[in-house]
């Protein structure tokens, strides 16, 4: 995620034969998934169920549902790897993750769902009362969407090639198709319930082999690292050293990318229109920043264990499948084999629960925007995501997990972070300020992590803003909806002050909840 030193290392990634339990788990996970997918297809019955899932989701329920999804294999497998292999100097993933709920909290959830729309293209069009800027926002949706779940089927292919031995395209298809099948079959609605589901599952299995490994870690004297290893992987700094020579600016970088990324993926902000009223949504957000601290517990003590009890898995392999090997290099016989099992079914689980709320989001703006904004339209939006999906799967087995997902929060923090935030409290954003603004923060975005890909190795400040871009693409978005936006008061739309009021005003009042009156 950090740079384009995180690709794959040189190695076998399989470990031995796949054993029958790690078979069980696997099919424990898909087995679940499509079970709850069919009960929910009894429960979808109208447009609403489709997309909002009637706007009758429970704070609780939809935190989970939030936690389910967010939580993807670069949370599950990617950031313990990252802190096992270079430092505690990764933790500012998660804190930046974190912080992003945080801002979501204070600044865009309850607002956002009294609102009433149903995706944020419908925000971008009711907000500046313009076809052409949803347009624009639904491509976006697009874009960012599968960019971030392309990076959820490549770690499905990895982890499947790493346990069965079958070639890494077999897992991203298997994947691809059984979460664009649950979309199509369920909507939002048997999204929310599956993801739901799936977050207490991943909590569960990675929670289990964090504690039998750290008991085992104190009943047993660990093989010592040298001290200077040691002090090197602890100390604040030395580790973001390691990716580039400028491990401030990186540190920056990251917690811009990963706190403002949060607020502008379209998977994650389609949940706040689930929730019955804006109260409702800001209790959601709290929950969910509890339900997102205590999971993040787990694969930092799976890292500590990892580094100090098996170093050596640090030369064989990839970051992104230390955790799957760690329990057998650790514990022999059946205790390591079970252990690797729940970590590969916590995995899976990871895999299938973000997929679904990024195929919901790419269904959802393909049948607003392409068909007929009904339940026909949603499926063929979802089969069409997953076909556009597992394509690009396919294409990068060789980028870190990590970094794709990097990627996808810095196009998100680069458009509609700027455009959520404007919008909802700037009462002067024009269409042409918005408008100007998520084209040239997508673009220059887009463009710097192209440049980065094919230019020369070099650890220059240039490389790093490059390769880390959100921290200067951001504030080159703001600063182009807020200078346009001045010079083009025409574009403003007239009736913004009603729009205002309904982000602002508590549903007590009564004002209508429909986004377009």
């Amino acid at each position: 995620m950090l740079s384009d030193v995180l690709t794959d290392h040189a190695g076998p990634t399989a470990h031995g034969p796949i054993s029958v339990i790690t078979i069980v788990a696997i099919l424990f996970a898909f087995a679940t998934t499509i079970g709850i997918g069919a009960l929910s297809m009894r429960l979808a019955r109208t447009t609403s169920d489709f997309f909002v899932a009637s706007r009758s989701v429970g704070p609780l329920t939809n935190a989970s549902a939030i936690c389910g999804e967010y939580l993807s294999v670069a949370s599950f497998l990617g950031i313990g790897g990252l802190v096992m292999t270079y430092g505690v100097d990764m933790l500012w993933f998660p804190v930046g993750y974190t912080a992003g709920y945080v801002i979501l909290l204070v600044f865009v959830a309850a607002p956002l769902r009294r609102f009433g729309a149903y995706t944020v293209a419908d925000f971008a069009e009711g907000r500046l009362d313009s076809l052409t800027a949803r347009r624009i926002a639904s491509a976006l949706v697009v874009l960012i969407s599968v960019a971030y779940v392309v990076a959820q089927l490549k770690g499905a292919g990895i982890t499947f090639e790493a346990l069965t031995g079958l070639p890494y395209w077999s897992g991203v298809c298997l994947v691809g198709v059984i979460v664009s099948v649950n979309v199509a079959l369920g909507g939002i609605r048997g999204v929310t319930f599956q993801q739901a589901f799936q977050y207490w599952l991943k909590w569960l299995m990675l929670a289990i082999p964090a504690i039998v490994l750290g008991a085992y870690f104190f009943l047993n004297r660990p093989v010592p690292l040298p001290a200077t290893a040691i002090r090197s992987w602890l100390t604040p700094g030395d580790s973001m050293a390691q990716l580039r020579s400028h491990p401030l600016l990186s540190t920056y970088a990251v917690i811009v990318t990963s706190s403002l990324g949060t607020m502008g993926l379209p998977h994650i902000l389609i949940r706040f229109y689930t929730n019955p009223d804006g109260r409702a949504a800001r209790r959601t957000t709290r929950i969910v920043l509890g339900l997102i601290a205590i999971f993040y517990i787990f694969p930092l003590i799976l890292a500590v264990i990892g580094r100090l009890m098996a170093p050596d898995l640090l030369d064989v392999g990839s970051v992104d499948t230390l955790f799957l090997r760690l329990p057998r290099r650790i514990l022999s016989g059946t205790a390591g084999e079970l252990l690797a099992a729940l970590i590969a079914c916590g995995a899976f689980a990871a895999f299938l629960s973000t997929s679904s709320g990024l195929i919901a989001s790419v269904a959802g703006a393909f049948s607003q925007d392409l068909f007929n904004g009904d339940q026909k339209g949603f499926r063929l939006g979802a089969a069409i995501a997953g076909v556009m999906s597992i394509g690009a799967g396919l294409t990068v087995k060789h980028v870190d997990i990590n970094q794709l997902v990097s990627w996808a929060f810095t196009l998100a923090a680069s458009s509609f972070c700027p455009l959520l935030m404007l919008g909802i409290w700037w009462r002067r954003l024009s269409l042409w300020g918005a408008i100007s603004g998520l084209v040239l923060g997508t673009s220059s975005a887009g463009i710097s992590i192209l440049v980065s890909l094919f230019s020369p190795p070099t650890n220059t400040w240039l490389k790093t803003l490059l390769f880390q871009p959100a921290i200067w693409t951001v504030p080159l978005a703001f600063a182009t909806m807020l200078i346009v936006s001045v010079l083009t008061p025409r574009s403003i739309p007239r009736n913004v002050t009603a729009k205002m009021l309904q982000f602002h005003l508590p549903e007590s009042v009564g004002l209508s909840t429909n986004y377009r009156s």
